[in-house]
């Protein structure tokens, strides 16, 4: 074909396009398409009180309820369509943090085409959280809003961030109370969907609402089952070197898996009113999980990995303190709050500045800041990146 004939396809196509431009419109409604027919009937709009009234009456008990909640560090007007909670996710979702995700790594610097990121692994979080709060009439924006952000706070690198930064902080860095006390505050958030973000370790104390329990279990089941399923893809391990626990209870592959630990809480939750598992498929998970960590997570390739990444965000994070004039005013902001105004190079302000920025970063970003600000050793980059 010539390239007379692609060009004159493509000009075709861009008059075809250019011909939508203002839609299709008479005097009352405009319309996308010139031949539609869509009408939804009786047009019955669902206010946000309405919404929130649907709520008190269809929802759990103990479910969390937009009505009489939503409270915001700075006082807003209520949405008249969305509850607040809707419009944490939508805000969240919107937000540079979380498209920032798909460029940091969720186990895999640099992941093919296949494997995840911190932004799939923060989706399919959701899902799961979906599924589990939708059959429980728990609030489910509240827990999309909590699982969508509950990652928002990483470094590049994955968890290694954590350990490259944790020096430079009074009590360390941990991603989840670092999300949400300084990564999303400038979007306002509803202290019910703060507090699931904060919380969502098990390590940290337990979410206040339920919402934030069930998040707290999808995030734990989603990345077991996908990080499984990357290191197979990878060729790291097999599906028949899972322990037989594991296999015999939840089978081999990622669809099973899921569906048999969603299934198992909502049955212990509906039988004990707490948000949970059933102890026979809890083991397998804990098995499972054990079985990553010693033969994905920690495995000596991951360890190289670690320790390269350690080293750039520290040496990262030392050349913006000392140069606290190039870090953007709304990371600073967020870091430091009404403490802005006092940063000095080389001080404790400049050091946590400098610490929301680089914390900030998508893996191939710092990469990048690397050698064209350190004159980093490009051999010395964590393995699988390509700058």
């Amino acid at each position: 074909m010539s390239s007379e004939k692609f060009t004159d396809d493509a000009t075709e196509r861009a008059h075809r396009w250019a011909a939508t431009m203002a839609g299709h419109g008479a005097d009352d409604i405009v319309v996308a398409h010139a031949d539609s027919h869509a009408t939804v009937g009786d047009a019955h709009v669902l206010t946000r009180e309405a919404r929130e009234e649907h709520e008190a009456t269809h929802l759990a008990s103990n479910a969390t309820k937009a009505h009489g909640a939503g409270a915001r560090a700075i006082e807003e007007a209520p949405d008249p369509y969305r509850t607040c909670f809707e419009r944490d996710r939508d805000r969240i979702l919107h937000d540079s943090a979380f498209r920032r995700l798909a460029g940091k790594t969720q186990v895999f610097v640099f992941p093919d085409d296949h494997q995840r990121t911190r932004m799939t692994h923060a989706l399919e979080v959701a899902q799961v959280a979906r599924s589990v709060a939708t059959a429980l009439s728990l609030n489910v924006p509240l827990a999309e809003a909590m699982a969508i952000g509950h990652d928002c706070g990483h470094g590049p690198g994955g968890h290694a961030s954590e350990d490259a930064l944790s020096p430079y902080l009074e009590g360390g860095f941990d991603h989840a109370p670092w999300g949400a006390d300084v990564t999303l505050q400038p979007l306002n958030l509803c202290t019910e969907t703060l507090d699931g973000i904060r919380n969502h370790s098990w390590s940290l104390p337990a979410p206040r609402t339920p919402e934030g329990e069930v998040v707290s279990w999808a995030d734990r089941i989603a990345y077991v089952c996908q990080d499984f399923e990357d290191a197979v893809a990878a060729g790291i391990v097999t599906a028949d070197m899972l322990p037989d626990v594991v296999a015999e209870r939840c089978g081999r592959d990622r669809s099973a898996q899921l569906g048999t630990f969603v299934r198992a809480m909502i049955s212990a939750t509906a039988a004990t009113g707490r948000i949970g598992m059933m102890p026979d498929v809890a083991e397998a998970l804990a098995a499972f999980r054990r079985f990553n960590y010693e033969h994905v997570y920690l495995r000596p390739a991951s360890n190289r990995q670690a320790d390269a990444v350690v080293a750039l965000l520290r040496a990262l994070v030392e050349h913006y303190a000392d140069r606290p004039h190039v870090i953007p005013s709304q990371t600073i902001h967020a870091a430091l709050g009404d403490r802005a105004e006092y940063i000095d190079a080389g001080g404790d302000e400049a050091l946590r500045a400098s610490v929301a920025y680089v914390a900030g970063m998508t893996d191939r970003f710092a990469c990048q800041q690397g050698l064209a600000q350190l004159g980093w050793d490009p051999n010395k980059l964590p393995q699988g990146v390509g700058v």
